[in-house]
């Protein structure tokens, strides 16, 4: 009872709940900088109001002036025109899917930081300073509550989340799960606005100049400097406006610069001179990344004594007690103090910058090693389909309409969720398989982009399944079709005007029965909003749709026929295999599965470098890769290949005619064939990039090639590797590639090295799946060695080059 005294009935009065940060006062930018969106998200009976607006950003107009509740968060649907302000968000309340729903939820209420005692705070830290799980507020045993959600409703008490219901001077608490401890304080760092602990991590202030006073570049902009830190990249790093913020381990908060001379600089933010939180007990064992490793451990992977934190010798760094002083870096103890992906150390060898630790894993953690198994030469990988609406699907088709991963079922990240296979027990909830657990019209998943909550599958019905054959010559472009569409039907013209459940359809000009302002022939000229005909005017995945002159029903889609196949880039006839294992230790493809790669030979047949066949006359390849010879004749180049020999029937060879090298010296050149490829299921160009997009720096691409496979086995069979895009900030730092990279170009590879491209890939493609189509970002360009740590491949930025491409095509 010692401690019951400290956690007595009374709540003490405390000031109005309010906010650190203040939205409605923010005098440039969007009212959206300060919330984080979610697509295809809805709120489970949430307290809410309801609104008609025509856009995104009337609704936050709404929430911020919203007078009934506090407003943290809204749903807005730009079919129904409505807004739903919420006093809920993911938080305290259940998430389900809703077709073309978008969440919007403030910022402020999803961080994991307090201001002052933390009577506001709403993170979800649930364990004590101390490391005990916290008790559930609702729950009696293993103590008795005083403060419940019943007795103190307005408090927060959800879940088992630390609160201070009581204005404790000591900030968030909790009853623990310990029966000897009745209650004990949590571990919730200060939310820095004025000032920084540690390395800035949690700043969220404003300041927006760099130490030297040059101005800092918006986030989401990419002039003068382009970049992978977007805001929808990193939702949890408040990267809104152009205010300084360390998303990526710095020793303090920095920014791009509105400088075209420097790319970026860190920012002159004070320290805070109130003590920082004592961070919680470390482990000893490895979990997650292990960045609340405190072990002894002091040897890496290969063997190598670590060099102390605190020296300089031999190798100079940044990494210092002093630079971080909230990360314990004791001695020369493994750590992880910038969110590498395990812990790791400067090593005391001088030929051995930096490497990882081998840290023994946590009790209830465990590696999954998977081997891939390669397809045999003969296997076409079907097109799978579900019967009916698909409740009876078990195949293995894990990809949306829009080409995302589907989340494992068993996973909560990165969006939590009630479909698990234990509510679920007879709908085969294994892996990351497309599913159809609640009779939905078709099978869908969760998705692995944390902004698109879960998607309907990429599967057909098996009664659509219909053979056809491609047109001869290929075309280029895709012309409407009056009676079918193309892909998702934004260029549909046709006449249908009635739903698939036979509605008719509303006129565009019309707004009865249904009111509608923001899809009418006036706000979307070039959507051929004709009469009451079904449009696609909103891109939406699913295909045309229409306002219903159903009371009842604001509207629905239509049922038009897909067009017969066509020459479409970036998309296989054949399932990739996607391999993303420990090119060099890569797995063999899925024969034909990446029809873009070609082989570039010497006018005897002899491979020496890849490239990606980009318009049926065109190649884009590596400018070294033309070094031996500028004459055309000197080369062969071999398409709709699986195996090296090009013994198949499937291949087709044609002269060059024409070579050209990019004018300013970059390695990227364009090869004419001497005639067109023929385009079918083995030869298919890639889609190209938007001018100037950039990769965000988590996107997992792929290179494909016949290059070198040190001794790993595949050789002569064309072979493929996935790995995440690294940000050239972080590709630059002195112990990756040191300043090396241009701004043309683009790193990608695993950091502890084992997969790359390497001898013989040179000129191939770097693709990334962007909605169901594959896009070219990257020209495999050069690398130091082949698959070594820290060292990952370099690649020619495509995207910066469209503008020369177009040219040199069209003028030729």
């Amino acid at each position: 009872m010692a401690h019951f005294s400290q956690k007595q009935e009374h709540l003490k009065r405390h000031s109005h709940f309010h906010l650190f940060l203040s939205f409605s006062l923010l005098v440039q930018g969007s009212i959206l900088d300060s919330y984080v969106k979610t697509e295809g998200a809805w709120l489970l009976n949430p307290r809410k109001q309801i609104y008609k607006t025509n856009s995104n950003e009337e609704c936050a107009e709404q929430c911020e002036t919203e007078t009934k509740f506090t407003c943290r968060a809204f749903l807005f649907t730009s079919k129904d025109q409505q807004c739903l302000t919420l006093a809920e968000n993911t938080k305290t309340a259940v998430l389900f899917r809703r077709t073309n729903a978008v969440l919007y939820e403030k910022r402020a209420y999803l961080l994991e930081c307090k201001d002052g005692k933390g009577v506001d705070y709403r993170g979800t830290e649930a364990k004590t300073q101390k490391g005990v799980p916290c008790q559930k507020w609702a729950d009696n045993a293993p103590h008795k509550p005083n403060y419940t959600p019943e007795k103190y409703p307005n408090t927060g008490l959800e879940e088992n989340y630390c609160r201070n219901p009581d204005n404790d001077e000591k900030g968030p608490w909790c009853y623990t799960t310990d029966p000897a401890t009745r209650f004990d304080y949590c571990n919730i760092p200060e939310c820095e606005v004025e000032c920084m602990h540690c390395s800035g991590e949690n700043y969220q202030g404003v300041v927006a100049t760099t130490m030297s006073g040059l101005e800092c570049q918006r986030w989401d902009s990419q002039q003068p400097h382009s970049h992978g830190y977007l805001p929808e990249n990193f939702p949890e790093k408040d990267l809104k406006m152009n205010y300084c913020r360390n998303p990526d381990g710095e020793p303090r908060p920095w920014c791009f610069t509105t400088s075209p001379t420097k790319r970026w600089e860190y920012c002159d933010i004070p320290r805070c001179t109130t003590p920082p939180p004592v961070p919680a007990p470390g482990r000893q064992c490895l979990s997650g990344r292990g960045e609340d490793y405190q072990g002894t451990i002091s040897v890496t992977e290969s063997g190598n004594t670590c060099q102390h934190w605190s020296s300089q010798y031999p190798h100079r760094h940044a990494r210092t007690p002093e630079n971080y002083p909230c990360k314990n870096l004791e001695e020369n103890y493994c750590r992880n103090p910038d969110g590498e992906k395990a812990p790791w150390c400067y090593t005391t060898n001088r030929t051995a910058r930096w490497e990882y630790c081998t840290i023994p894993h946590a009790r209830d953690w465990f590696l999954l090693f998977t081997t891939a198994v390669d397809v045999p030469e003969q296997a076409q990988i079907t097109e799978e389909c579900y019967q009916g609406n698909g409740v009876t699907y078990r195949g293995t088709a894990s990809f949306t309409l829009t080409g995302k991963k589907c989340q494992a079922w068993s996973s909560m990240s990165p969006h939590r969720h009630n479909k698990t296979a234990e509510q679920f027990p007879n709908a085969d909830l294994r892996q990351n398989y497309c599913r159809n657990p609640d009779a939905d019209s078709r099978p869908w998943c969760y998705t692995t982009d944390p902004r698109v909550r879960w998607e309907y599958c990429d599967l057909k019905k098996c009664d659509d399944h219909v053979s056809v054959t491609l047109p001869k010559p290929p075309q280029t472009t895709l012309e409407p079709n009056p009676d079918c569409i193309n892909g998702d039907g934004k260029d549909y013209r046709g006449t249908v005007a009635k739903t698939a459940r036979g509605r008719t359809c509303q006129e565009w000009s019309s707004q009865k029965p249904h009111s509608h302002d923001y899809f009418t022939p006036m706000t979307h000229p070039g959507a051929g909003l004709d009469k009451n005909y079904c449009r696609n005017p909103d891109g939406d995945v699913n295909g045309p749709w229409c306002y219903t002159t159903d009371p009842r029903k604001a509207w629905e889609y239509c049922d038009i026929p897909k067009s017969p196949a066509q020459y479409e880039c970036g998309k296989s006839k054949f399932r990739p295999k996607l391999c993303a294992q420990r090119i060099v230790a890569g797995c063999i493809s899925n024969p034909h599965s990446w029809p873009w790669q070609i082989s570039l030979r010497t006018s005897f047949g002899l491979h020496f470098c890849g490239g990606t066949l980009i318009d049926p006359q065109w190649v884009l390849t590596a400018a070294h890769c033309l070094e031996k010879s500028s004459r055309p004749s000197a080369y062969k180049v071999y398409l709709g290949l699986h195996r090296e020999g090009a013994l198949e029937a499937s291949v087709q060879k044609r002269d060059v005619e024409k070579l050209f090298k990019e004018p300013y010296r970059a390695d990227i050149a364009l090869l004419k064939l001497s005639s067109p490829a023929i385009i079918n299921d083995h030869v298919i160009p890639v889609c190209l990039p938007k001018e100037n997009a950039v990769l965000g720096g988590r996107e997992e691409c792929y290179v494909t090639g016949w290059g070198d496979t040190k001794g790993t086995g595949g050789d002569g069979i064309l072979k493929e590797t996935g790995f995440p895009v690294i940000e050239n900030k972080i590709c630059n730092r002195p112990e990756f590639l040191n300043g090396r990279v241009k701004t043309h170009e683009l790193c990608a590879g695993n950091i502890n090295g084992g997969t790359d491209s390497c001898q013989g890939d040179s000129g191939g493609p770097l693709v990334c799946q962007d909605q169901d189509k594959f896009v070219q970002h990257g020209v495999t360009s050069w690398g130091l060695g082949c698959a070594q740590p820290m060292k990952p491949g370099v690649y020619v930025r495509v995207s910066a080059y469209i503008p020369w491409i177009k040219s040199v095509m069209e003028s030729n």
